[in-house]
């Protein structure tokens, strides 16, 4: 009987989607865990007041419970490989202003990505 050898990815991805914070606030937060390790990354957004910290919190979640469903060896020594904030779409609304005009107020969104996995050792 030939055993296989189960394939195991390198890197665990998670995509948060049309977050509602604009990509500015959000590269903020992203900026202060990258390269970090999983478990010091989480603690530190834990702590942060920002609403961008819980949002990055759970994408984080996420690919740590995709790498533990994927069963990896040792979840505990990932770090955060990759982390970025892209824009997404604009939701546009009108406010009145005085004369009967109007101005557009832009509510931007964004994509937050991660990947986990292990550091380049070089």
């Amino acid at each position: 009987m030939q055993m296989q050898a189960r394939y195991i990815p390198s890197e665990y991805r998670a995509l948060y989607r049309y977050a509602r914070i604009s990509p500015r606030k959000a590269r903020l937060v992203v900026d202060v865990v990258r390269n970090k390790q999983v478990d010091e990354a989480l603690a530190i957004l834990s702590t942060m007041p920002h609403r961008a910290a819980r949002m990055v919190e759970k994408v984080i979640a996420s690919a740590l419970a995709n790498a533990i469903d994927q069963q990896e060896p040792d979840p505990k020594k990932l770090h955060v490989v990759k982390i970025w904030v892209d824009e997404g779409p604009r939701l546009k609304r009108l406010r009145p202003i005085s004369r009967g005009m109007a101005t557009i107020i832009q509510r931007r969104m964004c994509h937050i990505g991660v990947h986990l996995g292990y550091p380049e050792r070089g």
